[in-house]
């Protein structure tokens, strides 16, 4: 479903506009908020659900994540600006869980189970019963075969063994979108998230047809931020480009923000530099001379955090280089030392990033490219009749590069050749979670010793993070394009240094 406008997608984006809408105009935040899931449902019609009941009370729920705000609780009444004042501060950070599956909206998908559909031919052969090997098949009352669930044991045989594809597999889809096995069912069938394996990379939410999973924003308290005069500075991601049309380039996207509230943007591709140059120089000096066996990179918090927690024995192996956002905040922060920093990339790990103490300081808000448009949206602003530019020029190619799958290992490998033309180098890279734990296992069992390993939880890499507006394919492209435009292709071989603390 990913680059399609489908329903969910609009629910959502109307859901964040309705909030900024609120957090820019409102004089009677408390009235107007209780009022959006009016707005976003209007008639006695419902549009999506059987009752205008159960469409309003999961557009509460959107707005409480929306404002930052956990779900209400299911067994006693409250409003939906329950605890308003907690979040109606401009320095609110996320409370965990990030990810929630809204109760009321889950369709309590069947986890895993066999089903034969209207495609069968009641054939000859029966082959489906022949593959079982626990006589769960039969020929039903009409020729057609039947399943038994209980003597099922979901191995897929019958499947497999149907010429006419008529059995089909039934699974829960933000599950299989899991790579790290975080979700599972509770006591109603309903999906439950588990927030200590959870990584944050929010491709359960991207997956579900129900729109059921949410994660939390800071869109209100940013807007806050940015009405009470705060000096906001944006620091956008690389995925950026393309994210709001072929023909808008970063320079019309920065000269948008400034026209918007924010007091200066800067580009999150400058830390990538910083990033290639110090873990270009960590293989050269600990990898290639055998201290350590491998090298993880360390930009994707997603990646490093399934590392850390499944993968102990690697821990030490991933590179102490501060991630993009992060380098890039502290950068602006010693320059503007009342700068309140706001990431805006395509990632929801990245907010999971913000919540840690270490960074806190750096980073004051993160939202995402979907919210940003909801913001854009909000203030009537539009991109078609806006041909305003801001010239940009914070990073290099390689910097830039790391918003697709394979660029950042490639900008390593680039500063390695430039910088360090003795050092052999061997790149290994892998997306999405499932492929990023097979790759983990085979580094740990020493099977990818001498390798620089580079890690997106999305398959695609950033550009298909969970916040993205443009279709992976598109932006994939815009970004390329971006990395060959760019005046410089490399950062300085001491630029790590520039950046030691």
């Amino acid at each position: 479903m990913r680059g399609l406008e489908t329903s969910v997608t609009k629910l959502r984006r109307k859901v964040f506009v309705e909030v900024a809408r609120v957090a820019f105009e409102s004089e009677d935040i408390v009235k107007d908020i209780e009022e959006i899931p009016y707005k976003i449902t209007p008639t006695e019609t419902p549009q999506y659900r059987e009752s205008i009941y159960r469409e309003r009370a999961i557009a509460a729920e959107r707005v409480r994540l929306a404002m930052g705000m956990s779900l209400n609780p299911q067994d006693r009444p409250s409003s939906i600006t329950n605890g308003l004042s907690a979040s109606n501060i401009s320095d609110l950070y996320y409370e965990p869980p990030l990810m929630q599956v809204i109760p009321s909206a889950c369709a309590k998908c069947e986890e895993n189970a066999y089903e034969v559909s209207d495609q069968c031919r009641a054939c000859v052969s029966r082959a489906c019963i022949a593959a079982c090997p626990k006589d769960a098949v039969s020929v039903g009352k009409d020729g057609k075969a039947v399943i038994d669930r209980e003597k099922c044991i979901r191995c897929g045989k019958c499947k497999a063994a149907c010429p006419y594809d008529a059995i089909a597999h039934r699974t829960r889809p933000c599950a299989q979108a899991c790579g790290v096995n975080a979700i599972s069912s509770d006591e109603l069938g309903r999906a439950t998230i588990h927030p200590m394996k959870c990584v944050g990379c929010g491709q359960c939410m991207v997956h579900c047809p129900f729109g059921a999973i949410a994660d939390k924003s800071q869109i209100y308290q940013l807007i806050r931020a940015i009405k009470s005069g705060d000096e906001v500075v944006a620091e956008v991601a690389p995925a950026i480009v393309g994210q709001f049309g072929p023909s808008v380039s970063l320079w019309r996207i920065k000269a948008a923000l400034k026209e918007i509230g924010f007091k200066e943007v800067f580009e999150v591709a400058h830390g990538a530099d910083v990033g290639a140059a110090t873990e270009a120089h960590h293989y050269a000096t600990e990898v290639a001379t055998g201290k350590i066996p491998f090298l993880l990179t360390s930009c994707c918090p997603a990646w490093s955090m399934l590392a850390k927690t499944q993968f102990y024995e690697t821990i030490d192996k991933i590179s102490n280089a501060l991630t993009p956002m992060v380098a890039t905040a502290r950068s602006i922060k010693q320059k503007m030392p009342n700068a309140r920093v706001v990431f805006i990339g395509p990632c929801a790990a990245k907010k999971l990033e913000a919540m840690r103490k270490t960074v806190r300081s750096d980073v004051d808000f993160v939202i995402t490219f979907e919210e940003l448009a909801a913001i854009f949206e909000a203030k009537g602003f539009d991109f078609k009749g806006f041909n305003q530019e801001e010239p940009i020029h914070d990073a290099t190619g390689a910097g830039r590069g790391y918003a697709v799958a394979g660029g950042v290992a490639s900008a390593i490998e680039q500063c390695l050749h430039e910088y360090y033309p003795e050092v052999d180098v061997k790149i290994e890279h892998a997306e999405g979670l499932e492929e990023c734990k097979k790759i983990l296992l085979l580094a740990k069992f020493g099977k990818k010793n001498g390798c620089l390993i580079e890690g997106m939880a999305c398959p695609g890499g950033c550009v298909a993070g969970a916040g993205v507006n443009a279709p992976v394919e598109k932006a994939t492209a815009e970004v390329k394009k971006f990395v060959a435009d760019s005046s410089q292709p490399l950062p300085p071989k001491d630029l790590y240094e520039i950046h030691l603390p």
